[in-house]
């Protein structure tokens, strides 16, 4: 019997469409939940909130990267990075993207169900936002913010769940993470700016142009003013002062490591920031196991 490998399989182009191959978006999207997750409860998760959060963001980022193939299936075979996504190569039929887009939304909403009123019309929000992304690149130089707006757009929604109200702290942690994803989807445009040049696709790298690093340094900076004052806000110990530290430094190494904009540096210094959501997260958690830790 000859055993095919995943990669060989009919289901790996879609796989590869749900980016299911590559958690990095996924990540990213989770860390900035968890976040609010754990804050909005004082540090105690009730586990259906949790659930559904941690499903919602796996079946959401999905959702996003099959209807973003889908809006640029006729551009992604121009871009070096993009040209053997399963859209680009015809691997796939475009009305699957669009049936798995519709079923992957549903399915999150089945999930949302499980909350409160105030956190299912909330949801709307996340798939509009989801939904018009991938257009905004054609029309906007922005559409990094809109991005944004998309991957923190879990944080109102947690604190919403959790307490059926977003306070100050949720809010500032919304605008912290739409300032950090811009920056580090800056650093993602950064790798494409040549070949969106060519196609007449808009990105803040290409808005930025030469000021590009000091903007993207300038984002990191208040990103960590940001963190600092929810810290101040929550009284969090020493744990979490000392995340923000290591933020810092990861920060400085990205700084460094695109200094001369090469394409392969910029893709590395966007991998890098798994590594920021993760340190806050966990200075987050330890903040509320060790309270009285000065």
């Amino acid at each position: 019997m000859i055993k095919l490998s995943i990669k060989e399989s009919k289901l790996f182009p879609y796989i590869q469409l749900m980016r299911l191959d590559k958690p990095i978006g996924t990540l990213l999207l989770l860390w900035p939940t968890l976040w609010a997750v754990w804050i909005a409860a004082k540090g105690k998760p009730d586990s259906t909130i949790l659930t559904v959060f941690v499903l919602g963001v796996i079946l959401m980022r999905a959702a996003g990267c099959v209807i973003n193939d889908w809006a640029d299936r006729h551009f992604d075979g121009a871009v070096k990075r993009t040209q053997q996504r399963p859209l680009a190569t015809g691997s796939i039929p475009e009305k699957h993207a669009l049936f798995l887009f519709v079923a992957l939304c549903l399915f999150a909403f089945s999930l949302v169900l499980m909350l409160n009123t105030e956190t299912i019309e909330f949801s709307f929000i996340a798939v509009a936002l989801a939904m018009i992304y991938p257009f905004m690149k054609r029309f906007t130089f922005y559409p990094q913010v809109v991005l944004g707006a998309a991957f923190s757009w879990g944080i109102p929604m947690a604190f919403m769940a959790t307490n059926g109200v977003v306070d100050d702290v949720g809010w500032v942690l919304f605008i912290t993470n739409l300032l950090w994803t811009i920056a580090y989807d800056t650093e993602y445009a950064m790798v494409d700016r040549k070949d969106d040049l060519k196609i007449g696709i808009k990105s803040t790298a290409i808005l930025f142009g030469d000021g590009d690093k000091l903007i993207i340094g300038i984002l990191q900076g208040m990103v960590i003013i940001a963190l600092l004052l929810v810290g101040h806000k929550e009284e969090f110990s020493f744990y979490f002062d000392l995340s923000i530290v290591i933020v810092t430094a990861l920060f400085a190494y990205q700084q460094w490591i695109i200094r001369q904009r090469k394409t392969e540096a910029c893709f590395k210094a966007f991998l890098n920031n798994q590594w920021v959501g993760l340190v806050v997260f966990m200075g987050i958690v330890l903040a509320y196991s060790f309270p009285g830790t000065s």
